[in-house]
């Protein structure tokens, strides 16, 4: 790529940022049930700019009927409830399972708090924290109109462990309750009932009894996780499941067409005195995919769709015409995500502190978070690693670098201080990874080439197919061998603790040979020791202690470059009633009470 093309974009990104932030800070002025008088969203019934941000937004106008209409531009990595690892996977899979317990449909925080759902109340913990027990509910039913019982429970977590046919999805019901591997999941296991796991106990089918080997303090918030959905055995196609799961909840699949569309329609044989969760508005949900990002956009505006399933915010040509043209229809939540910079440990010279420092000062902070669409499509400066939906995240107050502060725009003399003391005085040569399909992660790497450039160190971009994530950046080898000294990626919390959001990225444990998140490559005696104290406490307040413990370790370590705590732009339908967004989703809307204001 040449100089000049590179500065061609990162003044394309500059300008559109700049537009967007002036647009925003416009609607942003509107707030109430209009747009400020400027567009046409106070005359289509919408709720007024943010309205939904971690608020309810016309929760009275919610009718009974009609159908839901979804819209995305990428389909579920699966819809099989234990491969699903997708955000928006988990978010619309509440359509169609339950879990033992689950997050609150309530907006922001309060979203993360867990509430009962096929229980009839939150654990019986004893033994130390080593075991829990649920009784289940009365009247909780399939979509063919037969009980739930513990044993689907069972069986459907212990799917978690057939990783050779079911892999994809999160595997933390896996290593707490079976950390040594002894047991081969339920397509291997030689008893009659292939209900085998040890760690779990069905007494009755109403009861199911969880022994953990050594206490986790957020057990229950990985049985929320839709990885702890019932699966009923006579009706499990293996790998194949994910084409129509057997409902647990209110809806149940109509038909599916991988890529192009997705339709639920109601389930008759669920029971609304049994669900404290779901109120069931729409008649049918409806999902249609589209291949181009600003034609799904345009559809959105146009109202033939009521929202977007992905929900990582409308593109840079449908956020403007969105702005200037229907303000009232938006809202600017966090995300949940970090978007960042990491140091490969394993390629030179990252496996010296003062090397990543020098990039950490030498980067210029607002021209990254101007890569990344500003300061309200893109996201506040980010300051550390730990994003503020994370209980023990301390947000922009945690500045150990000042990147929002001294050191905004870079510091020339602390990046060279450091790289004195790195032993690389007239600075060094390394390459970024930047995926080929994002293309504000490219104009990110831009950006901080450029700036990197000011200090001494040199830097080459290496697009890679964004679809082979797993095999090229999850590959430590591979990462070493193109000498990838800088990953451009971002993450959001699998659960809302320091164990959800931290574990896979910073404890040693978790560095892998293929599909590896911990790319800087962190196996710090103190970090671990600090998760393996973390999931030994029981009470919120060492939590919360621990969690900025680990973090500010992992900041002390120069591990990463933060570039912001993302936020999106996101669109709402006129149609939508009882819309809120949820820290239990990362700052989506919250997709399971949506409703429609008419059933027409």
């Amino acid at each position: 790529m040449t100089t000049q093309r590179t500065s061609g974009r990162r003044k394309q990104a500059l300008a559109a940022a700049a537009a967007v932030a002036a647009l925003l800070t416009t609607a942003a002025c509107g707030g109430g049930d209009d747009d400020g008088g400027n567009g046409k969203g106070s005359s289509t019934g919408a709720a007024g700019f943010n309205a939904a941000n971690n608020k309810v937004a016309q929760a009275s106008l919610a009718k009974k009927g009609g159908e839901l209409k979804f819209a995305g531009a990428q389909d579920a990595d699966s819809w099989d409830t234990t491969r699903g690892y997708y955000g928006f996977m988990w978010n619309f899979a509440r359509y169609y399972s339950r879990q033992l317990v689950t997050g609150a449909a309530a907006p922001g925080e309060k979203g993360t708090e867990l509430t009962p759902d096929l229980a009839n109340g939150l654990a019986k913990i004893t033994d130390g924290g080593k075991t829990y027990t649920y009784t289940l509910r009365d009247g909780i039913t399939w979509e063919d109109g037969k009980e739930i019982t513990s044993k689907d429970v069972k069986y459907g977590i212990e799917r978690v462990w057939a990783q050779d046919v079911l892999s994809g999805g999160p595997v933390y019901l896996k290593d707490v309750l079976d950390p040594k591997g002894e047991y081969k999941g339920p397509y291997k296991d030689s008893s009659a009932d292939k209900l085998g796991l040890k760690a779990i106990d069905t007494p009755d089918d109403k009861t199911i009894v969880f022994h953990l080997p050594e206490p986790n303090a957020d057990f229950e918030e990985i049985l929320a996780l839709v990885s702890a959905s019932p699966v009923r055995q006579d009706m499990d196609t293996k790998s194949k499941y994910g084409l129509k799961p057997f409902s647990s909840g209110p809806y149940k699949f109509q038909s599916y067409s991988p890529g192009k569309d997705l339709v639920l329609v109601r389930n008759d044989k669920w029971n609304q005195a049994s669900d404290p969760i779901r109120k069931a508005y729409p008649d049918k949900i409806s999902v249609k995919f589209f291949s181009n990002a600003n034609d799904l956009d345009a559809r959105l505006l146009a109202g033939d769709y009521d929202l977007d399933i992905n929900q990582t915010g409308l593109s840079p040509q449908g956020r403007t015409s969105a702005l200037q043209e229907h303000k009232a229809n938006l809202d600017n939540p966090v995300s949940g995500y970090i978007r960042y910079a990491t140091f490969p440990q394993n390629v030179k010279p990252f496996d010296n502190e003062h090397c990543r420092k020098a990039v950490i000062y030498g980067a210029d902070h607002v021209s990254l978070q101007t890569a990344r669409g500003g300061p309200v499509a893109g996201g506040d400066i980010g300051t550390n690693m730990l994003p503020p939906t994370v209980p023990g995240s301390e947000g922009q107050s945690y500045d150990p670098y000042e990147l929002n502060g001294a050191n905004k725009n870079g510091n020339v003399a602390k990046a060279k201080e450091e790289l004195k003391a790195c032993g690389k005085p007239n600075g060094f040569k390394t390459t970024i990874a930047v995926r080929n399909n994002k293309p504000v992660e490219v104009a990110t790497a831009e950006s901080l080439q450029a700036s990197l450039k000011k200090v001494g160190i040199d830097v080459n971009i290496d697009q890679y197919d964004g679809s082979q994530t797993s095999g090229i950046i999850g590959s430590p080898s591979n990462v070493a061998k193109k000498g990838y000294g800088i990953i451009i990626m971002g993450w959001g919390a699998d659960f809302p603790s320091v164990q959800g959001f931290g574990l896979p990225l910073w404890d040693g444990k978790y560095i892998l040979e293929s599909g590896n998140n911990n790319f800087a490559m962190i196996d710090d005696k103190k970090i671990n020791g600090l998760f393996d104290t973390y999931v030994k406490t029981q009470d919120d307040a060492g939590k919360l202690a621990i969690a900025k413990d680990i973090n500010h370790a992992v900041m002390d370590g120069g591990y990463y470059l933060p570039f912001v705590f993302e936020k999106f732009v996101n669109w709402r339908g006129d149609r939508l009633a009882n819309v809120y967004t949820s820290d239990n989703y990362s700052g989506m809307y919250d997709f399971v009470n949506l409703g429609l204001k008419s059933a027409k």
